[in-house]
């Protein structure tokens, strides 16, 4: 990455920013839930998580948007799908779909935090060309 380096910013290139009524029981359930790590906590209204390499800010509000008004759903890379998707199931949460391997190389389960937005945890298991599953490659 090019650029001035700071230490206020969490890692990654794509840091979503999620909204959650409740920051401090969002924060509970998304590192024991999923396996982040709290970084770093901005008063009582916003704290950055990493997984890995990646972040994501929690912000706390009586909305469950963000500033814009809209939800995201999410996509986290995971070493091992199956191992992740077992520890998620037993600590309760909602699944909406169980691991499932796809034409694409990618082996991925989705679930429901508790706010209701969607997290698809994947790992990738072959190396598909985009053109094997009627993809297109853009660049």
């Amino acid at each position: 990455m090019d650029g001035q380096s700071n230490p206020s910013m969490p890692p990654g290139i794509i840091i979503p920013v999620l909204a959650y009524p409740d920051i401090n029981r969002a924060v509970k359930w998304l590192c024991e839930t999923f396996g982040f790590k709290e970084r770093l906590r901005i008063g009582n209204h916003r704290v950055q998580l990493t997984f890995g390499d990646a972040s994501v800010v929690v912000i706390g509000g009586a909305s469950q948007t963000v500033p814009d008004g809209t939800s995201c759903e999410l996509m986290v890379v995971v070493a091992d799908v199956d191992g992740h998707y077992a520890h998620v199931k037993e600590s309760g949460a909602n699944i909406v779909n169980p691991p499932e391997t796809y034409p694409f190389g990618e082996r991925q389960y989705t679930v429901e935090d508790l706010a209701g937005r969607h997290w698809t945890f994947t790992q990738s298991v072959a190396n598909v060309a985009p053109e094997e599953w009627s993809g297109v490659m853009i660049f």
